[in-house]
């Protein structure tokens, strides 16, 4: 494994670290190729949202013909544990095994879990669709095992990953880390995306199950690569000690304000950013006419603005600047952004549509970074998987509520334009997405109010005074 660490090292040193970003996140203690192999379940987890909400989305609906309605059911099964997040990130703080390991144990059960689920998904989706003898109802509680066992396995995983870079992570450090795990999600979402639909491109039933089982045994190995020889073994003493409870160290979090405050401004800037997640493509080919292939392109906008919000708030954080105030400018970004989307179905301007929808992504990006910058802060006062984990929760669960809340609205929306209930002004089909859209912006406005305070807050600033979130010089 040491050859591994030095062979990546040195591969990523010929580079240059003036060309690598997040480059400055490794250190004497972390060196890059032993963060780069710990940002591989990074990777898995990005693979298997892709799979969920993405390929798998698509083959159900037009290959298998399953109906929608019990499509987005499956697909939604994933976000019943996100509330457990918290709870799975205090017991990896606490947990203590017969071998001293604290995260390990609990990232080997979330890969388990993602193993189980997707080697079994592909058999239960063709049962789902109709083919073989079984029962319908066989097709449907296997797809449903399936879709909670991932979704089980890559909360698990993600939160005790997190929270062991954390852990092995310098004290001055650790914002750096955890950010660049959070672009290697990106990273392995585009990744997999352009594989799955490589080799999906000539669909059979056959071909589904060996890309599915063939993403089973590669989470199985990236996994495995990335926890390998991360986490020290603890004294048999520190394993003997007590831990305090969840309801103990849940309300010792919670007895702080500004955690509080922080995560209700997580929740509703979460769910600001993304009731458009699975609206953009159709107001798209909808309002404005473009091409499957036009609206496809709108992903690699919303990435490619996250990414530009990384190195943006690199800059401000690595001199100091308070990070609530980073994710209160996200919030003002995407403020912006929703209004200028909201008017293109009257300029009818494919541009200026894609500019809102890169605006959203790079609204998206520095929200994202300033409450997590914001979170780790509460890692120093409580344990790094409690807080980590309460902050994935809330925008796991958030994500979800804002996904199904603005599919729901836009429907309900549209419904009333068609029958002339609005009036006569309001019977286009832009109705329905332009209220959604003006949801997001006063869910947004709601969020500036939230993290107001906290940005005004003179001991964050004092926290974060040296702390550093500095990024490599990006290319260019």
């Amino acid at each position: 494994m040491r050859r591994l660490n030095d062979k990546l090292a040195s591969a990523w040193t010929r580079i240059g670290p003036e060309m690598l970003p997040f480059a400055d996140a490794a250190s004497d203690h972390l060196p890059l190729g032993r963060l780069l192999r710990l940002s591989l379940f990074q990777v898995s987890v990005g693979m298997a949202v892709v799979l969920l909400t993405g390929t798998l989305n698509r083959v159900m609906i037009v290959e298998l013909g399953v109906p929608a309605w019990l499509v987005s059911l499956m697909v939604a099964l994933p976000l019943v544990f996100a509330p457990l997040r918290a709870l799975i990130g205090h017991r990896s703080d606490v947990y203590r095994s017969h071998l001293g390991w604290k995260r390990v144990p609990f990232i080997w059960m979330g890969t388990l879990l993602q193993f189980g689920g997707l080697a079994i998904m592909p058999f239960a989706l063709i049962l789902l669709s109709g083919a073989g003898d079984a029962a319908p109802w066989v097709g449907q509680a296997g797809a449903a095992l399936a879709f909670l066992l991932v979704g089980a396995g890559l909360h698990t995983t993600q939160t005790a990953g997190l929270a062991l870079a954390t852990d092995v992570a310098p004290e001055d450090a650790r914002p750096r880390v955890v950010a660049l795990l959070f672009v290697m999600l990106l990273v392995g979402m585009l990744l997999s995306a352009l594989a799955f639909g490589w080799l999906l491109s000539d669909f059979s039933n056959l071909r589904l199950i060996r890309v599915v089982q063939g993403a089973a045994v590669l989470t199985m190995g990236l996994n495995l690569l990335a926890l390998w020889k991360q986490e020290a073994r603890a004294p048999r003493a520190r394993r003997d000690e007590p831990a305090p409870s969840f309801r103990e160290a849940w309300a010792e979090l919670a007895s702080d304000p500004r955690s509080t405050r922080l995560l209700v401004a997580v929740a509703l800037g979460t769910a600001g950013f993304t009731m458009q997640d699975v609206l953009l493509e159709p107001f798209g080919g909808q309002v404005l006419g473009l091409s499957v292939s036009a609206t496809t392109t709108l992903t690699a906008l919303l990435a490619g603005g996250t990414l530009a919000a990384f190195a943006l708030a690199a800059r401000y954080l690595a001199g100091g600047t308070d990070p609530h105030r980073i994710a209160g400018y996200g919030a003002l970004v995407g403020i912006a952004a929703f209004a200028l989307v909201t008017v293109v179905s009257a300029v009818q301007s494919a541009i200026a549509f894609r500019f809102g929808v890169a605006l959203i992504g790079f609204g998206a990006g520095l929200f994202a970074v300033g409450t997590l910058t914001a979170a780790m802060n509460l890692a120093k006062r409580s344990g790094s998987g409690l807080a980590l984990g309460a902050w994935g929760a809330v925008q796991a669960t958030a994500t979800g509520v804002g996904v199904a809340a603005g599919g729901a609205l836009r429907d309900a929306v549209s419904a009333l334009a068609v029958n002339g209930s609005l009036g006569p002004a309001l019977t286009g089909p832009s109705t329905g997405y332009g209220f959604v859209y003006q949801v997001e912006v006063l869910l947004l406005f709601a969020t500036l109010v939230a993290i107001g305070p906290l940005a005004r807050h003179a001991a964050d600033r004092d926290e974060m005074a040296g702390s550093g979130f500095g990024l490599a010089k990006f290319p260019g």
